[in-house]
């Protein structure tokens, strides 16, 4: 067999990275890149010496391929691909295999996968999380579909990937998710609990710094100390590294950063999402807000000159409020675990995936952002119990649940209290409480529906299924919806 194991296209750094990891796990790599000058550079650079051949234009970089071809394609999402795409299919031929490895949406995903698969070739997108460091070390991979294609990139994917284990066994966070926009989705999921797990952390280190004082070298020394607890995760680690760092005048330089927060679109991705399924996502959906109202930053000082706040309070015992914050931190990331879980479960049903809800979460134990311990618990509730409704019905999710509660109603109420905005612990605690409500006040919403567009209801005496609409004004009384024409 002859010519490059794989091919990729874009030379940005995390394509570069990819690349070299493919190439030091054993496997030959044909690049390109749009820029023909950077394919050069590349070569006679990081690439030297290495088993990577560098192309001109896609022609050359087709017949490089052994067949089937295996190209990745990792430039912008967008347009960029669809362009790619189409001159691929011009330079390939029918059975090779075409994977987008950049932040797609799903749903160009499930479209491209059925446009090439109409060609007569093969389509994989898949989610690479880890930044630039796990592309080059190893990261979580997520890919999704054509079938056909998955044995024959998984040798590929399944070295490059980080793996997690002891005892001399380890897994690979690379698997298959399911077909056509899956493997997509599921990052997307990925980045909305990110955006869920960094808004936690950021509201953690507002409170211990506005309501408890705490410097910026105490702060980091608690991050520390949760990060050898259930809260052991690469989020809280780099946030211990980010609290000590000192500026070259010996502040922290964290103190410096402007508080104005960017984003890239899979969070939004994800609460939109969540809309279209009815799924609520309240934490995460919080997470983008926050987002977008730090963006406001012009006017968020001139409303401060405005609204003065209410005098802070300080607990009285800060080790045991620290305490408290650790458990609503780790109560309220189950919550948006379990709402992205959630958002899986739905999607799955409407695309008809078979989504190892297991898997993913071991998918998820390395190389990626949102790297903990944690998520070897998600899968070990999974694998109990595949149809799980909701990650806070496992035993031993509810048991920290119940044992955290009063601490996260301290502190949501603390921050409430004292004018610290948290939005992302105390909407997942309201969604704790709802989910735990036998009886919510739905029952007066729907009769203002009916009252004023007549959309009727359902009554707790009569069975499921059975609708009814009443004239509110007094006049011709409740009608049953079967003999009344909305």
């Amino acid at each position: 067999m002859t010519g490059s194991d794989i091919g990729l296209i874009g030379l940005a750094v995390m394509g570069e990275n990819l690349v070299l990891n493919m190439e030091s796990k054993g496997f030959s790599v044909s690049v390109f890149n749009r820029t023909v000058s950077k394919v050069d550079s590349f070569v006679k650079g990081r690439g030297a010496g290495k088993k990577i051949t560098g192309c001109h234009d896609l022609k050359e970089f087709a017949a490089s391929l052994h067949k089937p071809r295996k190209a990745m394609i990792m430039v912008k999402a967008g347009g960029a691909v669809d362009e790619t795409i189409e001159q691929l299919l011009e330079v390939f031929e029918s059975g090779d295999i075409i994977i987008d490895g950049g932040n797609s949406n799903y749903q160009d995903t499930i479209r491209r996968t059925s446009y090439v698969e109409s060609k007569g070739l093969l389509y994989i997108g898949t989610g690479v999380s880890g930044g630039e460091e796990g592309a080059l070390t190893g990261p979580s991979i997520m890919p999704g579909g054509s079938p056909a294609a998955w044995p024959l990139v998984k040798p590929v994917f399944q070295a490059i990937s980080a793996k997690v284990g002891s005892g001399g066994e380890s897994s690979p966070c690379c698997d298959w998710v399911g077909e056509n926009g899956a493997g997509h989705f599921v990052k997307m999921v990925h980045n909305g609990i990110e955006y869920g797990d960094m808004q936690l952390i950021c509201e953690t280190y507002d409170i211990m710094k506005r309501l408890l004082g705490l410097s910026y070298e105490e702060m980091g020394n608690i991050f520390e100390e949760w990060n050898k607890s259930e809260l052991d995760s690469y989020l809280i680690e780099i946030t211990r590294d980010i609290l000590r760092y000192k500026d070259a005048d010996g502040g922290p330089l964290a103190e410096k950063i402007l508080d104005t927060a960017g984003q890239k679109g899979t969070g939004k991705w994800t609460g939109i999402a969540a809309l279209e399924a009815g799924v609520p996502l309240t934490l995460i959906g919080e997470a983008v807000w926050a987002r977008c109202l730090s963006a406001a930053k012009d006017e968020r000082v001139r409303a401060s000159a405005v609204f003065a706040g209410p005098k802070v309070e300080i607990p009285c015992d800060k080790k045991m409020f620290v305490d408290d914050l650790r458990k609503a931190l780790y109560a309220a990331k189950i919550v948006s675990y379990a709402q992205g879980y959630l958002l899986m479960r739905e999607a799955a049903k409407e695309h008809k995936w078979n989504l190892n809800y297991g898997g993913i979460a071991l998918m998820w134990r390395g190389g990626c952002i949102i790297r903990s311990s944690f998520l070897g618990k998600i899968k070990e509730a999974y694998d109990k119990n595949p149809g799980l409704e909701n990650l806070l019905l496992d035993p031993f999710f509810a048991d920290v649940i119940k044992n955290a509660e009063a601490s996260w109603r301290r502190v949501s109420a603390a921050a409430l209290t004292n004018g610290v905005p948290a939005p992302a612990l105390t909407s997942g605690l309201s969604y704790f409480d709802g989910f735990r409500s036998e009886r919510l006040p739905a029952n007066l919403l729907q009769a203002q529906r009916d009252y004023f567009g007549a959309h009727t209801y359902e009554r707790t005496d009569k069975k499921r299924g059975e609708f009814f609409h009443t004239n509110w004004t007094g006049k011709g009384g409740t009608t049953s919806a079967s003999t009344y024409t909305v």
